[in-house]
């Protein structure tokens, strides 16, 4: 079997303008991406369960197996793009996979989002950092540098 080629839209990097500084890298954590997904068979399981139970179904063991048969395929195969994102903080901006950009000034809220990190813009759009093994500390981060308080990395 051959090898499909990398989607070319998430390879892409966002250079730094010129005297724009970095202040903060923010990568993907494998431990927090395997606990994510242990939630979701876990609670995914259960509700295949007890929907075959409300159903009638004789064997309702088979929903939560499946659940978790599935989602460990899932979190395999889509590994080694999630755990490839990174997020920069610049004291201008916050550049995501993709070519995702966010002006500081146009957040609204930076928040924590079950377990991940959710930055809204003033416009309403919205952006979700996953799988960071720390959300609070980016969180505080991106809010500092958003107000002026973050100081770049050495």
């Amino acid at each position: 079997m051959s090898d499909l080629p990398r989607d070319p839209l998430m390879g892409v990097t966002v250079p730094l303008a010129e005297g724009e500084r970095l202040l903060d890298e923010f990568r993907a954590d494998r431990m927090a991406y395997v606990k994510s997904h242990l939630i979701m068979a876990v609670l995914g399981g259960a509700v295949a369960g007890l929907v075959l139970v409300w159903m009638g179904n004789p064997d309702p063991w088979i929903g939560p197996v499946a659940a978790i048969l599935a989602l460990g395929a899932r979190g395999w195969y889509l590994a080694s793009e999630a755990l490839a994102a990174v997020w920069r903080l610049t004291d201008r901006r916050l550049i995501g996979p993709g070519g995702r950009q966010i002006g500081l000034a146009e957040m609204e809220t930076v928040r924590p989002f079950f377990g991940d990190v959710q930055v809204v813009t003033r416009s309403g759009d919205k952006h979700l950092l996953k799988y960071l093994a720390d959300p609070a500390d980016a969180v505080a981060r991106i809010t500092d540098a958003k107000n002026g308080k973050r100081k770049p990395r050495r």
